[in-house]
Formats: structure tokens, C-alpha cells, sequence
């Protein structure tokens, strides 16, 4: 038997049920933003994420994603495959203090969450058949050769660029796809779709922000003062980002918005998540005030230009990712962590070049191949619902249920 790291290997299990809680507060984050007519119909989406993605992983994503190096370093083999020479006793090759069973676990759950975000771009105007084309799709050529590139080993990694949780990989990646899913399938019918259930909102972002505890302190793979650090990072930059979206948005409308306190949240999580093991607690303070500000500009932006992100994944997710990959490039620190190149504060302004020709590499494959993959999609399956279905909604029209007895609404 392996000689495992027992409060190592208890944490990592602990962070991948944690990031695993995220899918189901997604659910509810998007499914309380969403109009009463299409809760079920956007929270299926996250849901349905957990079953499909779990056994792409098994079958093939793991492997894709974290064995070989095939094409230049652009995706992995297929060696491991139905975990094929792994087991209990194998040791993960990046920590062998826990087994490689957790490590498959934990990537996992990340695997999950990265194509429910895209969803609530294009709540109620997408059919549930093509979803799931979408879904397999995207994960095989989209987030599988990112996550390859950066955390396998890849041609991004071999460059130097340096992600710690996700800012590259899930949210600049998610977010331009849902760019690009809005584009496609155009405007909704009724705009005028209020949140249907604030206190909803409220939970789904309790949830993400306790999740993304695991997200990005297990992201260090181990127990350490790295860890530590990016935990309280984490939290800083996403109550700096909350209350500097509310500050901002109440001198605006005058009025101080709940709904707005809690995009700010998870913008700053969003923002923070690339570099939470690898700046500063007073760097993590200025990423969050950053993410606050620019998310807010980027939603007001997208509004100007009349597209319709429901649920802001773009201005949240997109920017928020990008700004956080960015800002990585300037605050990196060899002496918070000497996993990472120093950034641009501290001259390293090949580094800081490297995570900005990164983050856009990534955003415009990430939104053409999206944009391209619904054109094809739709050549074999309607991908916009019918203007009957919108306007009944589509919990009613596709799944045939009600998220509320028809005398509570």
C-alpha cells in the first residue's frame, strides 16, 4: 500500500467537494436571475453538466487532458483513458503525497462547472438537444487542449504562462463562447424578464463563493502556506470587487442593489481566480477593487451594444478572466511563490506579454470555435427554440414541468 499523505490527501477531497457544491450554487445563481417561465430550464443545464462531463472524464478527458503531449503540446494522448493504469496506490506524479484519484476528482469538478457557466448567456433561447451536442463538443475542443496547454504540461505551460485556478482555462475561455453563443442566437423576444427570485441569487452566490475556496486553495495541490494564501486572497478580492460594484452602481442609479452586491462577488472571484496562489494579499485588494470596476463597465458596455447576455457571463466571467490573467502579469511574485515568474512590478515584462498573448490566443479560439460549432450544430439539430416555446418558456414548452405551482407565481 502507498504511504499517503493523510491531511493532505483529506484536504484535497475536502476542496473537491467544494468545488463539486459550486455546479448546484451555479444552478441556483443563474436559476434566481432567470425569469420565472425558464428556472428549471437553465438549472438542468448545470446539472446535466455533472453526469455528461463525468463520464467524458472517465472516458477520455482525463487522459486527454493530463497524459501525453501530442500536436506541438496543444492536447494529451490516450493512454489513460478509463483510468487505465491507475489505481488506488498510484501516486499523482505533481504531488505524491496524495493518490492520482483525487487529483482525476478534483480536475474533474472543473471540467463540470467551465461549460454550465456559458449557459446563462443564452437562458431560454437554446434547445436542450443542441445544449447537449454543445456540451460534448466544446469540452472535447475547447477546454480539453486548454487545460492540456496550461495544467497538463502543454505548450502554454512550456512558455511559461501561468494560471493557478482558471482564469485562462475556465472563465476567459467560458466567457467569450458565450460572446459568441449570444451573437448566434440573437436577442430574446421579452427582455423585460425581471429576476424571478432574488433570495435564489443569493444562495447560488453563498454557495460559489464557498466553493471557490476549494477551487482556488486546493489549486495549490497541497497544504501549505501557498494555500493559505491564496484562501485569503480569494476572499479579499471578492469583498473588495462586491462592495466596489455596489459603491459604483448606487452613485449611478442611487439606489443600492442587492443583485449588484453579489455580481461584484463573483466578478472578483472570477478576477482573482489565475492568480490567488501567486500574488500578494495587497495585490489580491487591487485585482478585486479592478474587478469590481471593470466587470461593471464591461456589463454596462455589452448593454450599450444591444447584446443580450442574460446573465452577464460575459462581463463577469470573460472580462473577469481575462483581467485577473492580465493582472497576474503585473503582480506575480517568485517570493510568494516560486512556481511563477516575477511580473511586470517586478520586471518581468516577458512574463507579463507571455499572459496577455495567452488570454488572447485563448478568448478568440475560444469564440470562433464556439460561433462555428452552433453554425454546425444547427445543420443537424435546431439550436434556437421556436418563438412559441420562448414566449411560453421553456420549462414548460421543452421539459414539461414548473419550478412553482402555477398559484405562487
Amino acid at each position: 500500500m502507498a504511504n499517503f499523505d493523510t491531511g493532505s490527501t483529506g484536504f484535497m477531497l475536502l476542496a473537491t467537494s467544494l468545488v463539486m457544491l459550486m455546479t448546484p450554487g451555479l444552478a441556483f445563481f443563474y436559476g434566481g436571475l432567470a425569469g420565472k417561465r425558464n428556472i428549471l430550464g437553465i438549472m438542468i443545464q448545470s446539472f446535466v453538466s455533472m453526469g455528461i462531463t463525468t463520464i467524458m472524464w472517465y472516458v477520455c478527458g482525463y487522459s486527454l487532458c493530463f497524459s501525453g503531449n501530442e500536436m506541438g503540446g496543444i492536447i494529451g494522448d490516450f493512454h489513460k483513458c478509463f483510468l487505465h493504469g491507475v489505481n488506488l496506490n498510484t501516486p499523482f506524479p505533481g504531488n505524491p503525497k496524495i493518490p492520482e484519484f483525487v487529483f482525476f476528482a478534483y480536475q474533474m469538478m472543473f471540467a463540470i462547472i467551465t461549460p454550465a457557466l456559458i449557459t446563462g448567456a443564452f437562458v431560454n433561447r437554446v434547445t436542450f438537444k443542441s445544449y447537449l451536442i454543445f456540451l460534448v463538443v466544446w469540452q472535447l475542443f475547447v477546454y480539453y487542449p486548454f487545460a492540456h496547454m496550461v495544467w497538463g504540461g502543454g505548450l502554454l505551460a512550456q512558455m511559461g504562462v501561468r494560471d493557478f485556478a482558471g482564469g485562462i482555462v475556465v472563465h476567459a475561455t467560458a466567457g467569450f463562447a458565450a460572446l459568441a453563443s449570444v451573437i448566434y442566437v440573437g436577442k430574446r423576444k421579452d427582455t423585460d424578464s425581471p429576476p424571478n427570485s432574488i433570495p435564489l441569487i443569493a444562495i447560488g452566490t453563498g454557495l460559489l463563493w464557498f466553493g471557490w475556496y476549494g477551487f482556488n486553495a486546493g489549486s495549490e495541490l497541497d497544504v501549505d502556506a501557498i494555500t493559505a494564501q491564496a484562501f485569503i486572497n480569494t476572499d479579499v478580492a471578492a469583498s473588495f470587487a462586491a462592495i466596489t460594484w455596489l459603491i459604483i452602481e448606487w452613485s449611478l442609479v442611487k439606489k443600492p442593489k442587492f443583485v449588484g452586491l453579489l455580481t461584484g462577488a463573483v466578478a472578483g472571484l472570477a478576477t482573482i481566480t489565475p492568480a490567488a496562489g501567486f500574488v500578494s494579499l495587497n495585490a489580491s485588494v487591487i485585482i478585486g477593487i479592478s474587478a469590481g470596476a471593470v466587470c461593471y463597465l464591461a456589463v454596462h458596455f455589452k448593454n450599450q451594444r444591444g447584446w443580450d447576455d442574460a446573465l452577464d457571463v460575459w462581463g463577469v466571467h470573460g472580462i473577469g478572466g481575462c483581467l485577473g490573467t492580465i493582472l497576474l502579469g503585473v503582480f506575480a511574485a517568485k517570493s510568494i511563490n516560486p512556481g511563477t515568474e516575477n511580473g511586470l512590478k517586478y520586471g518581468g515584462t516577458m512574463y507579463f506579454f507571455h499572459q496577455v498573448l495567452a488570454v488572447v490566443v485563448a478568448c478568440a479560439y475560444a469564440f470562433v470555435f464556439s460561433y462555428v460549432m452552433l453554425v454546425v450544430i444547427n445543420m443537424i439539430t435546431r439550436v434556437k427554440v421556436g418563438e412559441e416555446e420562448e414566449i411560453r418558456g421553456l420549462d414548460t414548452a421543452i421539459h414539461g414541468e414548473q419550478a412553482y405551482d402555477a398559484g405562487v407565481l
